[in-house]
């Protein structure tokens, strides 16, 4: 799953020490993250995105894969 964490972190001119603290996870995480090695856990996705100010769909990416299922 491809995300913007790399890009909103610097953007916001934060080292990823500085992130990890502020979503109470290690540096590595972070790092993990931002190199598509770890997709997050939903709460800790749902922290990253209130924490840049955007949704969850704006930081993270299913690469266009079809939701499937209901379509109401």
């Amino acid at each position: 799953m491809k995300n913007k964490v790399r890009e909103l972190r610097i953007a916001c001119g934060m080292a990823q020490g500085k992130l990890a603290e502020a979503m109470g996870v290690s540096r590595q995480t972070i790092n993990s993250i931002e190199n598509d090695r770890y997709t997050p856990s939903l709460p800790l996705a749902i922290a990253l995105a209130r924490y840049f100010g955007v949704t969850v769909e704006e930081v993270f990416d299913d690469e266009g894969r079809s939701p499937g299922g209901c379509s109401l």
